[in-house]
């Protein structure tokens, strides 16, 4: 249930804010409410969804201010993430970063726009379990799944990332053991994806002069 609920979420088929009914869950899957309120429980945990008293279960979303605090944290770990992999990095795990980075082209390149965004968040996930840390996959993950749902609800009209270029060109980097060249195309993929999204704080209060104005 949790995973089909993740890949749900991943593939932006349930968006934020969406709620997660435990009489409706339990139906699709054919199980108790006690088991949804358990799975709920610690989706929850992975900041995947949120829990309020009397209203029930909801897809996680984000606020512009943890927007922001998690590319802030993704510009700190994911660095890291690619340095450690230079330095372990073999022809087995070169093998599965090609692979995916196959599967990627193919699902932009067939126009199948909810594997391609599953899939790019996955790429940055795979590094990390790749780079043999625990805790870092551990944090990838969050952040992984945090910046899906911050893509969901924030992304611009019209979105100008090439990912799979970019993080081919990140996997090229790695290949040929250039660590500084890898951390620095990450970095500027992070910023690139956060730049394509729009995270300025809107003003609590709308501006009905401006708005009605222009429609006298």
């Amino acid at each position: 249930m949790a995973a089909r609920i993740a890949t749900a979420i991943h593939e932006h088929r349930l968006l934020p804010g969406t709620k997660l009914g435990e009489d409706r869950l339990a139906s699709i899957f054919n199980t108790s409410r006690a088991r949804v309120r358990e799975v709920l429980a610690r989706m929850a945990r992975d900041q995947m969804v949120e829990l309020f008293p009397q209203r029930g279960a909801f897809v996680a979303k984000p606020s512009i201010e943890q927007a922001l605090d998690v590319f802030e944290a993704r510009r700190l770990i994911e660095p890291g993430v690619v340095q450690r992999l230079v330095r372990c990095m073999d022809n087995a795990k070169m093998r599965r970063l090609q692979a995916h980075i196959k599967l990627e082209r193919e699902a932009r390149e067939s126009g199948d726009k909810r594997a391609t965004v599953r899939l790019s968040g996955e790429f940055h996930v795979l590094l990390a379990e790749l780079a043999g840390n625990s805790a870092l996959l551990r944090s990838m993950r969050e952040l992984s799944t945090l910046t899906c749902l911050t893509i969901s609800l924030y992304e611009s009209a019209v979105n100008t990332c090439c990912l799979v270029d970019e993080h081919e060109a990140v996997v090229t980097a790695i290949a040929a053991g250039k660590s500084e060249e890898a951390e620095q195309i990450m970095l500027n993929h992070l910023n690139h994806i956060q730049g394509s999204l729009r995270l300025e704080a809107d003003s609590d209060e709308a501006d009905l002069e401006q708005i009605l104005g222009d429609l006298l």
